[in-house]
């Protein structure tokens, strides 16, 4: 099997696990109780968030645990707008964000009366700053921009956008869950007041994520129930994921892929001329390449890929058993018969250039058998 969907997951590291055992089989303590095992539990998450906040040069109390990245998200997002409502209720996002983020301004709309302004791209599926400065008003509280895309990889520019919102008193968000690991991501090089990242994007567990916030930036919190991470998540900590993402996140998997990646392209487009490279590939990450094939079948493109032994994800969200077009292609003004066929491949620390070579081999072969069924 050759995996090229690392964007979706990672497998996980040696060091994460070694760092997790301890607490999957013998030291079991609730990091909330008083005694003796209780205590090992919380100076194990105490460690955890020492060694990523310095990982990421922040503050431990920045640092603020979450069940995963899509948590982060909606914590970052909904905890910020409804601290800062008072202010105003104007908040931006972009159009090619993750649902993570999407779906918690959509909720912050229809639920809390928010007015929410979405954030065109270029062709290139960038965020243009002048854009988003004309956009902000004198009661826009929030504004939140990914650090890139976790379809075609697009890297955003993230100073620039939150420059614009410093001098303008707003706060700023990013969703920095593929760039943690793959980039250096320093939240005061950014210039973001709260970024969210999730565990197993960077070879740690699944299940785990932080927030960063920004000391002295007030959060209203999203769950009830307890005054863990200093009341601002309520819910035991998983000690055992806790561990693994710090251990995961000091490993630090940052690689230079883009020869392989730059290999599977030259690859494509010789199997298959048509071929269209979404994104700018000198904006994007290195490990990601998103492809359209027009004219084909995207589904069918997975389902030839998978059973020529390669793992690869579609730009399609699958809904109801209808497979719709990525809105991320659809706002980059990509038509929807085009942005149907489209593939990602997302590359990793143990892609080998015999994985590439079996990958085009695989592409070659399905086109092939697409055009002799057309």
């Amino acid at each position: 099997m050759v995996y090229l969907d690392y964007n979706a997951t990672t497998p996980l590291c040696q060091e994460a696990k070694m760092a997790m055992l301890p607490f999957l089989d013998g030291t079991y303590g609730n990091p909330s109780s008083i005694h003796a095992e209780g205590r090992r539990a919380r100076a194990a998450v105490d460690d955890a968030r020492d060694r990523l906040a310095a990982v990421m040069e922040v503050k431990p109390h920045e640092i603020i645990f979450t069940g995963g990245g899509t948590e982060s998200c909606n914590l970052g997002v909904i905890g910020l707008a409804r601290a800062h409502a008072p202010k105003g209720r104007h908040i931006i996002t972009s159009s090619i964000e993750h649902h993570a983020v999407l779906h918690a301004f959509e909720y912050l709309k229809h639920f809390e009366g928010f007015e929410v302004e979405i954030l065109p791209v270029e062709s290139n599926g960038t965020v243009n700053p002048h854009t988003l400065a004309t956009m902000i008003r004198p009661d826009t509280t929030l504004v939140s921009v990914m650090h890139a895309n976790n379809e075609t990889g697009t890297i955003q520019p993230l100073r620039e956008l939150s420059e614009i919102c410093t001098s303008r008193g707003v706060l700023f968000h990013t969703d920095a869950v593929q760039t943690f690991g793959k980039l250096p991501v320093k939240p005061a090089d950014l210039g973001v007041s709260a970024l969210s990242i999730s565990s197993h994007k960077f070879y740690g567990p699944k299940g785990v994520g932080a927030l960063f916030l920004s000391a002295g930036v007030a959060l209203s919190r999203t769950v009830h129930g307890g005054a863990h991470e200093n009341t601002r998540r309520p819910g035991t900590e998983n000690v055992a994921g806790i561990a693994g993402m710090a251990a995961a996140a000091e490993a630090g998997f940052r690689m230079d892929l883009l020869p392989l990646r730059e290999q599977l392209w030259a690859g494509i487009i010789d199997a298959c001329p048509s071929a269209v490279r979404n994104g700018d590939p000198a904006l994007s990450l290195d490990n990601t390449l998103n492809a359209s094939f027009p004219g084909m079948d995207g589904e069918a493109l997975l389902i030839g890929l998978d059973l020529e032994g390669v793992c690869a994800s579609s730009g399609s969200a699958c809904m109801v058993g209808s497979i719709q077009p990525s809105h991320v292609l659809l706002a980059m003004g990509i038509p929807p018969e085009t942005a149907m066929a489209t593939v990602r491949f997302s590359l990793g620390q143990e892609t080998t250039g015999n994985d590439i070579l079996h990958a085009i081999g695989a592409v070659r072969n399905v086109v092939a058998n697409q055009l002799l069924e057309a």
